[in-house]
């Protein structure tokens, strides 16, 4: 029996109020569960209220809840140390995640890719090449919260399946001329073509540069600037606009 007395000087942690609580009341029931004999169930807690001895006497597991009840801080400093028993004891004995975290993370994934079983697979990939395992039944326990916040953060894309170009249902005799026009226009032989149909016979003329098959540009801007020479030369053209302006005003 460990002796328990008042701690901090306050009334209010006198243990008779720590020993009347449910909570206190519950713990001592089992506390006397764990196979002790009913002599020393009337032990487990005693209080001595006369002579040199006098006072609250409770076995080791009860001092450490009277502790916590009276100081938040070793309160605390108790939750922090359980933790890391647990911890250690994860990390000595690789336990992995239970059923229940599986379908967690089961869930956060089928929310992320909505149905989609591509992204379904790119998730779990890199899932589980960011954790180095194979796959996420080798997750380990400690690793879980990790692995909750990693997914609900990733980011991931669709991709873009390149569309099939498929070939339009013209007559082999148009792909041929387009493919040949194709050829020479990528070896930038040509600018210009003339394409025609006569009789059913699809050809195709390659242009030398300023020919249009109507007539040869070049020769024809030759012949234009000696008549554009002599118009700005006179008057004609000032006339001219002059009486197209007075046509224009009439009704």
């Amino acid at each position: 029996m460990i002796y328990i007395r008042r701690a901090g000087g306050e009334d209010r942690h006198k243990p008779k109020y720590w020993a009347a609580i449910s909570q206190t009341k519950e713990l001592i029931q089992e506390v006397c569960k764990g196979g002790i004999s009913p002599l020393e169930q009337n032990q487990v807690i005693k209080t001595v209220h006369g002579g040199n001895n006098r006072g609250t006497y409770v076995v080791e597991d009860l001092v450490y809840s009277y502790a916590m009840w009276i100081s938040a801080k070793f309160h605390l400093i108790v939750i922090r140390a359980y933790k890391m028993l647990i911890t250690q004891w994860k990390v000595g004995s690789r336990q992995t995640i239970s059923p229940e975290q599986k379908d967690t993370l089961h869930k956060i994934v089928d929310h992320k890719v909505n149905g989609n079983q591509g992204l379904r697979a790119q998730v779990w990939t890199r899932h589980n090449r960011h954790f180095k395992i194979n796959s996420y039944h080798e997750l380990l326990a400690i690793h879980f919260e990790d692995a909750v916040k990693y997914l609900l953060e990733m980011e991931v894309k669709q991709r873009v399946e390149k569309e099939e170009i498929k070939s339009l249902p013209y007559p082999k005799e148009v792909i041929q001329v387009a493919q040949q026009i194709s050829n020479e226009f990528n070896g930038s032989k040509y600018d210009s073509w003339h394409v025609s149909a006569r009789n059913g016979v699809l050809t195709a003329m390659p242009l030398p540069p300023g020919f249009y098959p109507t007539m040869n540009i070049a020769e024809f801007t030759k012949r234009f600037d000696s008549v554009l020479d002599l118009l700005y030369g006179t008057d004609t053209l000032r006339v001219g606009r002059y009486m197209l302006a007075e046509m224009n005003k009439k009704p």
